[in-house]
């Protein structure tokens, strides 16, 4: 029998964020290929909150849109390793030069090596040289919003590395969008 410590686990990651109610076929698609789903917040519906824990294994933070039932759900902020990636996750971060306080504070306590943010429905994935990390933001992926395509990322996780990261955008946010995809 081989050595088992030498077995490596590698972990599809879907990251969302930004879904103010909205999860609808197109990506749900998406979560059923994934290990883990990460949402960075505005989550806008308990439903959301509940249809993804049914169906894969589930990290999520609560957003400035978000109800106290959510609040009570999901915290502010997570701090967890991932497959031995260190990963910090909150919804309102800012962006490399421009955190915000609560982010840049919570990166010093907790020097992540992915930071993971939401709200500017923004996708951004930017290497922060300055606090030795990756920072990701999907943007967003659900109907509400200034945003005009709806997008999430992918990748792997395997021994603390990232690989096969893709941006994924899944089409317009407006109207045409919700009669095409079924958007609740």
């Amino acid at each position: 029998m081989g050595d088992l410590s030498k077995i490596h686990i590698l972990k599809k990651i879907l990251l969302l964020s930004d879904t103010h109610g909205c999860l609808d076929e197109k990506i749900l698609n998406h979560v059923e290929q994934a290990d883990e789903v990460w949402h960075a917040g505005d989550i806008g519906k308990m439903s959301v909150l509940d249809k993804l824990a049914k169906m894969k294994p589930l990290r999520a933070v609560y957003g400035n849109i978000d109800s106290h039932s959510i609040r009570q759900e999901a915290p502010e902020y997570l701090c967890f390793n991932c497959e031995g990636l260190k990963v910090l996750m909150l919804h309102i971060g800012g962006s490399p030069g421009r955190y915000v306080p609560r982010a840049k504070a919570l990166i010093t306590e907790h020097q992540p090596k992915l930071f993971v943010c939401g709200h500017s429905h923004i996708l951004k994935v930017i290497q922060d040289p300055k606090y030795g990390h990756l920072h990701m933001n999907p943007g967003a992926v659900g109907i509400s919003g200034f945003h005009k395509i709806r997008t999430l990322l992918r990748f792997q996780l395997e021994d603390g590395k990232i690989n096969h990261l893709e941006a994924i955008e899944l089409g317009l946010r407006g109207a045409l969008s919700n009669a095409v995809n079924g958007a609740d």
